[in-house]
């Protein structure tokens, strides 16, 4: 679904990143792990045409995303603070993706139903700009936010971030589900090696923008990546 070939970014005179070649497959729940400064959050910028490459593509359904703008019709994404518009409330936000995705008052009452629980009656019906709120309940709004339109892609830079324990949990459920009913396509960075490998079925381990580890998700696989990572400390 998702194709990488040749990709290179470089600011002055490093290299950030220099993947020969990665394919995402329909379904497939993606865990991308690294050090800071490994290049994560460049590799989704990439994805989702932020920013353009020195070389190389992505390409999504077989088109190239920096030429074709179809991607973005059933994509949904939340990296950090600027996807969001913080002069509005939440309930403004989401009125405002709705717009953008043309989704009905039908569509945007199962949504709010959908989010009841991860919400926890913190986000909804507040009067409250999101600029206002906290750093985890903006989280809440982003995520919520990007998966309002209902994508077959899902990309998330750091989730878990300033999300409480219960919403944490909560998040990790909401994953699974999405993954089990609507086989959604989810791409996701964290720094947290035990919540990517709860939810993600293929982890890669990005050092110095080149792909270091490959894995398939199995009961070892947090063990082999805390052995990794142990070896910089």
């Amino acid at each position: 679904m998702i194709d990488i070939k040749d990709l290179t970014k470089v600011y002055g005179r490093t290299t950030v990143l220099d993947i020969p070649e990665l394919h995402i497959k329909k379904g497939e729940s993606f865990g991308l792990v690294g050090n800071n400064g490994a290049g994560k959050t460049t590799m989704f910028r990439c994805i989702l045409d932020l920013i353009r490459p020195n070389a190389g593509e992505v390409r999504s359904k077989d088109e190239n995303v920096a030429k074709n703008e179809d991607w973005k019709i059933y994509t949904g994404s939340y990296l950090d603070d600027g996807f969001l518009i913080d002069f509005l409330t939440p309930d403004e936000y989401f009125r405002f993706v709705a717009d953008v995705y043309g989704l009905s008052e039908g569509d945007i009452q199962n949504f709010y139903e959908d989010f009841e629980e991860f919400f926890n009656e913190e986000i909804t019906g507040k009067k409250k700009l999101i600029r206002e709120l906290s750093s985890g309940n903006r989280q809440k709004i982003g995520i919520a936010g990007a998966l309002m339109p209902k994508p077959e892609i899902l990309v998330l830079d750091e989730p878990f971030i300033s999300l409480d324990p219960s919403t944490q949990i909560r998040l990790k459920n909401l994953l699974r589900k999405l993954k089990q009913e609507q086989e959604v396509t989810m791409l996701i960075s964290s720094h947290d090696l035990n919540h990517v490998t709860e939810v993600c079925e293929r982890i890669v381990v990005l050092q110095e923008g080149k792909i270091e580890h490959d894995i398939k998700t199995s009961e070892n696989t947090l063990k082999e990546l805390e052995s990794y990572f142990a070896v910089d400390i």
